[in-house]
Order: C-alpha cells, then structure tokens, then sequence
C-alpha cells in the first residue's frame, strides 16, 4: 500500500506518467484497483485552530476509491504531482457528511485530520456521497466477514485440539486392546497409520496458520488500539486547548460587550447632542426664513405705499374726470330710457304683426281646404265626363 508521511519517487525517475496516473498504476501493481474516480478541490482542517481550511490543492485533482482484494479494506487517495494529499483507508465508523450544495467532508481519526472536497457541481457530490456510503457498508461487510472467520477458525482449532487429545488418549487403552491391534501386520499398521498422521499434520498446519494469523490481527488490532489512544489523546488535548480559548474568547467578548455598551451610551448622549443641535439649527433656519418673508413685505408695502401716495397726487384729476363722467352718464340713461319706449312700441308692434299673421295662416288653411275640396269635386266631375264619353 501506499504510505503516507514519505515522498515517492518522481514519475521522471520512475519512467511512470506524471501525477494521480502514476499512483494509481503503483496501487495497482501493489493489488488495489480503482472502483470510482472524480475530480475536485481538497481541503483540509487547520490543524492549530480545527475551524478553518486549509486548501491542499492549488486547483481540482483526481480523487479515487481503491479496493485491496489482499487485504480486503477501500481508501481514498488522491495525489497532487508527487505529493500524496489524501490515503484514508474507510471503516465503518467514518461518515461523510454534505455541508453545502458542492462541499462535503470526513473526519480519519487515524490521520487525526478531516477531509473537506470541493466539487464543480451538486451531482458530483452526491455521487462521490453515495459511492462513500456504498463502500463504507462494503468495509462492515468486510469486518464482520474477518470476524465470523476468526471465530470459525478458532472454534476448529479447539475443535481439532479436542479430537487430537481424545486421539491420544485413545492411544493410551489398556494392553488388551493394544495387543489386539500389534497382531496386525506391517502393512495394515503402515495402512491404518499413514492417514492419521497426514490428517493430524494438516490440523496441524491449520492450527499453526490460525494462531500466525490470529497473532497478526492480534498485532494488527494492537497497533491500531495504540492509534486509536494517540489520536483520542491529540483529541483531548486539542479538546482542552478549544475549552481553553473558549474561556479566552468569552473573557475577551464579555469586555468587548462592556465596551460595547459604553460605546453605546456615548454614541446616544452624542446623538441626543446631535439632535439638539439639529432642532436648534432647524429653529434658526426658520427664524432666517421667517424674517426673509418679513423683508419681503415689507418691500413690498413700501412699493403700495409710493403707488398710493402717486395715485394721491392725481385724485383731483380723477375727481374732474368722475364728474364728466356722471354727466355722461346720465345723459346715456336717458337715452336709455328713449330706447326702451322705442322697443316697447316695437314689441307692441311685433306682437300685433304676429296676430296678423296667425289670422292669415288661419284664413289661409280654410281656403286651402276648400281649394282642395272643391279639386276633388272637379276631379270627380272630370271621371264622370270620360265615363259619358266612352259610353257614347
């Protein structure tokens, strides 16, 4: 497997092609094989204040999914030129949790980090989520396989050990039964034998590969125990180190909110001040206008006053001219007066006209309507005399 910490060998060296090609091509030759691949920004927690990140890559890279068939466990590596800035091998315990739109993260307690990647878009994401889910139930399968099998091989080897012991106590019968079966030739002792001792050497060998193995898982579970202490004890250090600053911040925001609130009395006093000043500069502006309007009348009374005292100095003439004035009106009233009787007589007259002529229509449609009957008369007399002619 790859590891982490070291520096590989550059690709020009190796002859390999650059970049992520070169270390899937080395995982593949180790034994893993690539199930899923994606691009995207890596990211990583600051490890001095585990709030902020910390860009790995300075643009998208390749990340990928590796499965070792040897070992049976999955990773994520994802390389940047010839630096590895990502070897998590995934367990059960891990969980990858989406905290925008297209950035999502985990935490490896074993490289006591956590993992942020920034992909182009939301589908990508939810793919690279899914794929995590999938390959972190693939992992429990994995350990729960591991575990029955560990168990299964236990319970043989004891299994085994017991018929092993009961063999050999077989073995030790009495005499009897012991010289019963040396009556036996060599070749049925050499028949009967042969089988025993291959299957007893094969329980053997299996005994032997069970507790090799179980040693190495047991070394294996060790080192991880050990891995496990360092980083809860780097977790618990940084935990009181947090708790710490947290008491360090909430002394320096408990002064921060006294100032604050200092700051606030003084910025209302200074608004109140402000305010005053305000009203008093709106007041004088007020006044300034207020006597600016009294000018202005003032000006202008004096100009109705100069009119008025112009319009003094020609009364007398107006007074002369009032009094033709009157002289001339009175004399248009009587010729007023004359014109009045003049169109009462007309009206009169008009009226008398318009008796007239109603009296005329009058007469007028009376002789009309003779007319016409006396037309009809002849009319009639006329037909009479053309019926007398044609009957002639």
């Amino acid at each position: 497997m790859c590891e982490v910490g070291t520096r590989p060998p550059l690709a020009a060296e190796r002859g390999e092609p650059p970049g992520g090609a070169a270390a899937a091509e080395r995982c593949r030759d180790m034994g893993e094989q690539p199930i899923f691949t994606t691009r995207a920004h890596v990211f990583q927690i600051d490890p001095s204040t585990k709030k902020n990140w910390v860009p790995a890559s300075k643009q998208a890279v390749t990340v990928s999914y590796f499965y070792d068939s040897t070992r049976n466990s999955y990773r994520i590596i994802s390389v940047d030129g010839a630096k590895v800035i990502i070897n998590s091998t995934i367990t059960p315990n891990m969980t990858f949790t989406k905290t925008s739109q297209k950035f999502g993260q985990w935490a490896d307690s074993r490289a006591n980090t956590v993992f942020g990647l920034g992909f182009p878009s939301e589908q990508q994401l939810t793919k690279f989520a899914e794929k995590f889910q999938e390959v972190k139930e693939a992992a429990k399968l994995a350990r729960d396989r591991s575990q029955e099998k560990i168990e299964t091989s236990s319970n043989h080897s004891q299994t085994s050990f017991a018929a092993k012991m009961k063999r050999e106590s077989g073995r030790e019968t009495p005499s009897s039964t012991r010289a019963s079966s040396v009556n036996g030739t060599d070749d049925e002792k050499a028949s009967h034998g042969g089988p025993a001792e291959a299957h007893l050497k094969s329980e053997n060998d299996k005994l032997k590969f069970a507790l090799a193995q179980s040693s190495s898982n047991v070394k294996k579970w060790e080192t991880e125990l050990q891995s496990l202490r360092e980083s809860n004890a780097r977790l618990s250090t940084a935990l009181q180190e947090s708790a710490a600053s947290i008491e360090h911040w909430k002394k320096q925001f408990s002064a921060c909110k006294e100032e604050n609130d200092q700051l606030r009395g003084k910025i209302e006093e200074l608004e109140e001040q402000c305010n005053e000043v305000n009203k008093e500069k709106e007041r004088n502006a007020q006044l300034s206008r207020r006597l600016q309007e009294l000018e202005t009348e003032l000006q202008d009374k004096e100009l109705e006053l100069e009119e008025l005292r112009k319009q003094g100095e020609i009364i007398p003439e107006l007074m002369s001219e009032c009094e033709s004035v009157s002289e001339q009106l009175q004399a248009a009233e009587k010729k007023n007066k004359d014109l009045e009787e003049k169109v009462r007589t007309l009206r009169t007259e008009v009226e008398e006209n318009k008796h007239r002529q109603t009296n005329l229509k009058t007469e007028l449609k009376n002789f009309l309507d003779v007319l016409d009957g006396k037309i009809d008369e002849l009319h009639d007399f006329r037909q009479g005399l053309s019926k007398l002619g044609v009957d002639n």
